[in-house]
């Protein structure tokens, strides 16, 4: 530790001395100097001076060459357990290196430290013993900037001169992109080393020094004026933010009302039907334990006939939260004040466990208690049964055999494979198979099983009317539950079936992106009428007659065409990508996309059909004063059409405006008059309001190709909202976060290249490019600090995890601030 300190005192010593032969002779004269040296030594001293407290306080958090939460001495304690591990003869291999300092995700940036940190101890080896090892772990955790900023320096300036050229700093262009997965930056390595030496070499020497390296570090927070974060300061919060202390009470108090406001709609739903499901259960319970089977049978026949009777309940309303179509239209009624629609999906999976725990108390108790006792009870107790069974007592094999028991095994083997092939584990295909049964995972394995439903209400309807213990027809229910919820289902899908035929698309514009994107841009039908938010389902018949998968419309309402981005996710996206990558053809005239197609393609494009639109949670977007979008990768396209919808309505807005400013000529002395039928015509029409004041949008991807997908939506947004309404941010998270070494020129050139030329390095639009992943606390902080008492709608699509969190952190702020978070996730 002694000699990585002086090491860092020799090196800081080494960058404050100026030297002084650049401008004296031999014999201590003054001699002619360059112009050009004495022009950089000028800005070398001005930017000595420059070197501030705060640009220091920030240079001990940036060039980390080693990221994450462990402390120096614990992360050593690792190492040294990983070269006990990999070590041969007490000696590590450079190729060994990355993987024992935990960089094998970067293992080029590695080894090229460790070739850099050999070379300064003038040595060419191929292997390190442990104490070489913790001389060489010393200097890259060392906390002194300078000592970072030399390693950094050295890594790039090859040939140990103390001069960095405009081909060696393309060389660590290079190297950072590998690290980075940037495949496009290491395309353009030579144009951005050529910006670079533009900018710290004006002097045009050919070549940059240490200190100019390190001002360009210290001062790239000056070029970065785009996509800021928001503004935030500490009184702005605590004004918003209740940050006192509150009694123990209080808290559980404040959590209990908040629960409730947020979930009123859910708890009600829920409480309504688990008390219809407990009246049946317990009405017809009493019924059958008044009944003479009762003394036969004891509490299993009252139990099963019990769970009977809430199986006809939930068979029938399980149609009615995937009745897409009517939930669509009353989500525009008052229903949507008071029924949660947006949990539809959720609703269906809860009636499903439901339906579960019946079919188990209803046919267990049937197969393993009712059965046994009825065949095994005496004559005399079986004889007054004798008008439901028969005369002679019927086996075990007879009542199984019987109408009843065929349509009981019958639904219930269709629904335990439905409901496994319903699965997370199943429809995700988390669960790997073997061929050929590596076909009953994916979505249409799903698709496919749940259509044994139409099994399942036939054989339940036929069951139902057979039932061992009831003669009478109107005591026979179950055609009663099933009616109005089968009958609507029915209607919906023939309406469906229909409508599909009638609106009929034309492909206009096909794309392929990259990270398996495929976008699709269609003619819109005439009578084709949707919001922002909303989706749509699509199917191909040249992948699959009867299959229907959904997809959020990516395109605004107020285009005159539809879009949708399909990313291959599972067997119909990749026969989809496949189906229309044999029609596409590579760009030209610097279009965009790995392959494209439109309407003057050679090859004829297959055909779509289209079905919708459906609503879902999005669409309500415009009753929140502030909107924070968050999409995960793929899932930003329902806030595409959001973000598009809003700039037209602020760009109609401004143009309304202009139109009435015109019509209005000023009033007063020495003005125009106005006639009364100008003033009748300018007043009566509607002036347009929009409620959302502010929009951010969150999209986190992990590819940089990602950015392709909507790169011109965001340079149009990017363009036209002269008001600042819409902030976006983009993060790339294979990026290392800003701080890291193997991230700090990329960082650099970023800032740089968007003071110059306008655009983002990264995505290739005007949108700034965050790295790492989002702090969503410190988002929602800031967004509660800047719009008190504001109604703001958290809208939400991606993984599941980060819904969770985004979900408490809504609920959390709701506690502290005086804004009201609201969060919503898209289901499909």
């Amino acid at each position: 530790m002694a000699r990585a300190r002086q090491f860092s005192q020799d090196l800081t010593k080494r960058f404050t001395r100026v030297p002084s032969s650049a401008g004296v002779d031999s014999g201590g004269h003054a001699a002619a100097r360059d112009p050009r040296l004495a022009a950089r030594d000028a800005r070398r001293q001005r930017a000595q001076l420059d070197r501030t407290k705060s640009g220091a306080q920030r240079a001990i958090r940036g060039l980390r060459f080693i990221s994450g939460p462990n402390k120096a001495s614990n992360a050593w304690i690792e190492v040294q357990a990983n070269f006990d591990r990999l070590a041969r003869d007490g000696y590590l291999s450079r190729d060994d290196f990355p993987q024992c300092i935990g960089m094998m995700e970067s293992k080029e940036f590695a080894m090229e430290l460790f070739d850099t940190l050999s070379r300064r101890r003038q040595m060419q080896v191929d292997k390190i013993n442990k104490e070489e090892l913790r001389e060489i772990w010393q200097q890259i955790t060392d906390n002194s900037f300078d000592s970072r900023l030399q390693i950094f320096f050295d890594m790039v300036d090859k040939n140990a001169d103390g001069h960095i050229t405009e081909a060696e700093v393309k060389e660590i262009i290079m190297l950072s992109a590998s690290a980075n997965k940037l495949s496009r930056l290491k395309e353009q390595a030579e144009e951005y080393a050529a910006l670079i030496m533009e900018e710290l070499d004006p002097e045009g020497l050919g070549y940059i020094e240490l200190w100019q390296l390190e001002t360009l570090l210290l001062q790239k927070d000056t070029y970065v004026n785009y996509s800021q974060a928001l503004s935030y300061t500490s009184q702005a919060l605590s004004q918003n933010l209740a940050l006192r202390k509150r009694s123990p009470i209080r808290k559980i108090s404040t959590k209990v009302s908040y629960y409730l406001e947020d979930n009123w709609k859910r708890l009600w739903v829920l409480a309504l039907w688990i008390g219809i499901m407990a009246g049946l259960f317990i009405w017809k319970f009493m019924q059958y334990r008044n009944r003479y089977v009762f003394h036969v049978m004891g509490y299993c026949v009252t139990t099963a006939k019990g769970a009977a009777e809430t199986l006809k309940l939930n068979m029938a309303i399980i149609l009615l939260p995937v009745c897409r179509n009517t939930i669509t239209w009353l989500r525009n009624t008052r229903a949507a004040r008071a029924l949660p629609f947006d949990d539809n999906i959720n609703f269906h999976k809860t009636i499903a466990a439901a339906i579960v725990v019946g079919v188990i108390l209803h046919g267990g108790l049937h197969l393993v208690c009712d059965f046994p006792r009825l065949i095994n009870s005496s004559e005399e107790k079986y004889a007054p049964l004798e008008k439901y069974f028969g005369e002679i007592k019927p086996t075990y094999l007879t009542l199984v055999k019987g109408v009843e028991g065929i349509t009981g095994v019958i639904m219930l083997v269709c629904m335990i494979i439905a409901f496994t092939l319903a699965t997370r584990w199943f429809r995700r295909s988390l669960v790997k198979l073997p061929k050929p049964f590596d076909k009953l995972t994916g979505f249409n394995a799903f698709w496919y099983s749940h259509h044994l439903f139409i099994i399942v209400y036939i054989s339940l309807v036929i069951h139902g009317e057979y039932l061992y213990l009831i003669r009478i027809w109107y005591k026979k229910t179950t055609w009663m539950y099933l009616a109005v919820p089968v009958g609507l289902y029915v209607g919906e899908r023939t309406l469906r079936f229909f409508r599909s035929g009638s609106y009929s698309v034309r492909l206009l514009k096909v794309a392929i992106y990259p990270g398996n994107v495929l976008t699709l841009q269609m003619s819109k039908p005439p009578t084709f009428r949707y919001k922002s938010g909303q989706y749509m389902f699509v199917q191909c018949p040249a992948v699959s007659p009867f299959e229907w998968h959904p997809f959020s419309i990516t395109s605004a309402p107020g285009d005159d065409y539809l879009s949708i981005h399909v990313r291959q996710l599972g067997d119909w996206t990749r026969e989809l990508k496949r189906v229309f990558s044999a029609a596409c053809e590579p760009p030209v005239g610097g279009k965009s996309g790995l392959l494209r197609a439109d309407e003057t393609t050679k090859k004829a494009l297959p055909k779509l059909l289209i079905d919708g639109p459906y609503g879902s949670p999005a669409q309500d977007y415009s009753k929140y004063d502030v909107l924070l979008l968050v999409g995960l990768g793929i899932g930003a396209t329902p806030f595409i059409s959001i973000l598009k919808d809003l700039i037209n309505s602020i760009i109609k807005m401004e143009e309304e405006e202009e139109v009435s400013g015109d019509l209005y000529p000023p009033i007063g002395r020495n003005k125009a008059h106005v006639d009364l039928d100008t003033l009748m015509r300018i007043t009566s029409k509607p002036k347009r309001v929009l409620k959302t004041t502010n929009a951010y949008f969150y999209w986190v991807t992990r590819e940089q190709g990602s950015f392709d997908w909507f790169k011109g939506v965001m340079n149009e947004i990017a363009e036209l909202d002269q008001s600042n309404i819409i902030e976006m941010h983009n993060y790339l998270t294979s990026v290392y976060e800003e701080g890291d070494a193997r991230s700090a020129l990329i960082t650099m050139l970023q800032a740089l290249n968007h003071a110059k030329n306008g655009v983002d390095i990264v995505s290739g639009t005007k949108v700034r490019t965050h790295f790492a992943r989002p702090n969503f606390k410190k988002v929602l902080s800031k967004i509660a600090s800047k719009h008190p008492y504001a109604k703001i709608g958290v809208f939400y699509c991606g993984a599941p995890v980060l819904a969770q969190e985004l979900s408490d952190l809504c609920h959390d702020f709701n506690g502290r601030s005086t804004s009201k978070f609201e969060f919503h996730k898209e289901h499909f």
